[in-house]
């Protein structure tokens, strides 16, 4: 990798460490000030929001597209996961896996992290054009 490309990805893991930084603020921002399906659903999209952020943390060259297929799937997979009963079970002992794996699947949930995906994806695309032209 020449050093551009370096100075590039270093560049993009800097930008996505501060978006899951404010992701996490907005989250306890509304937690703060909103209740019930306010809450939770912003909480929701939010979360695949902060996975989108960790995907490009990680991977700083991904495709803007993948990383938001890539933070949908996780999402996704995380809430069907929550049929089987372990992450109840695991969230019963932890209070991190119940911030991380939750307890209960609700089908609504299932939308509010395509909204995040989305919004995260769009916000990506809208930053890279900004920055290309």
């Amino acid at each position: 990798m020449t050093g551009a490309g370096r100075r590039e990805g270093a560049r993009a893991r800097l930008v996505a460490a501060g978006a899951v930084a404010a992701t996490v603020a907005a989250g306890l921002a509304v937690r703060a000030v909103a209740a019930g399906d306010v809450a939770k659903y912003a909480g929701d999209a939010l979360y695949t929001v902060l996975i989108y952020g960790l995907v490009v943390l990680v991977a700083p060259r991904v495709r803007p597209v993948t990383a938001g297929a890539l933070a949908l799937a996780v999402s996704w997979a995380i809430e069907f996961a929550q049929m089987t009963g372990l992450p109840a079970e695991l969230s019963r002992h932890s209070a991190l896996a119940r911030l991380v794996l939750g307890s209960t699947f609700n089908p609504p949930d299932l939308f509010w992290y395509a909204v995040g995906a989305s919004a995260a994806l769009l916000a990506h695309l809208a930053a890279r054009a900004r920055r290309r032209g």
